[in-house]
């Protein structure tokens, strides 16, 4: 055998180790490298959650889910702030001071209940019995609703009514407002849902 033949074997061997290892490696890294997503049981225990704003539409309302719970973000046409004004004599706490810790995050504490007046982050649960409530944005008379009705929300298992900022109104079965989950920007079109460092 002829130092040549070595040499040429060695080198395949050394090339086939190479890609062998090469193979394994990524085999490992892929995984691991996966495992930085958060996963379903994270998410579900209160994994913070991204929401793109880009697109919305005055009026519109979309839904994420966060720590198990429906998260509503509505983009509030200028009547629908304008009407926050309208509904405070008629609501049961309308600063938000029951229970603020728990159901309203200092940055929104204020008419609106949110960072920016156009957006309202809440979490779409009745404080009653933990129903869901329906949107009812159309301003007026409808079943039940009050013929003055400015728009919000409609518990329909008893009743309850909320304002466009998720307040509850007065002599309702629902004893707080809608809670208002911890959020912050991370950009003009995307807020993230569930924590708050530097709101």
């Amino acid at each position: 055998m002829s130092d040549q033949t070595v040499d040429k074997s060695r080198r395949n061997w050394l090339i086939a180790t190479s890609v062998a290892g090469g193979v394994g490696g990524a085999a490992v890294a892929i995984p691991l490298v996966s495992t930085f997503a958060p996963s379903e049981k994270a998410k579900a225990a209160g994994a913070p959650v991204e929401v793109d704003l880009t697109g919305m539409q005055p009026g519109e309302m979309r839904t994420v889910e966060w720590r198990g719970k429906p998260v509503w973000v509505v983009r509030r046409t200028p009547e629908q702030i304008e009407s926050l004004k309208k509904t405070e004599g008629e609501l049961a706490d309308p600063k938000s001071e029951r229970n603020p810790k728990d159901l309203t995050p200092e940055y929104a504490r204020n008419q609106h209940r949110s960072i920016k007046p156009e957006y309202l982050v809440a979490v779409g649960i009745c404080s009653h019995l933990g129903c869901s409530p329906i949107t009812k944005f159309q301003v007026g008379a409808q079943p039940s609703l009050p013929d003055n009705w400015e728009g919000g929300f409609l518990c329909p298992c008893h009743g309850s009514t909320f304002d466009m900022a998720g307040r509850v109104f007065k002599n309702k079965p629902a004893p707080d407002n809608l809670e208002i989950p911890p959020h912050m920007y991370l950009s003009d079109t995307k807020i993230l849902v569930g924590e708050d460092k530097k709101a």
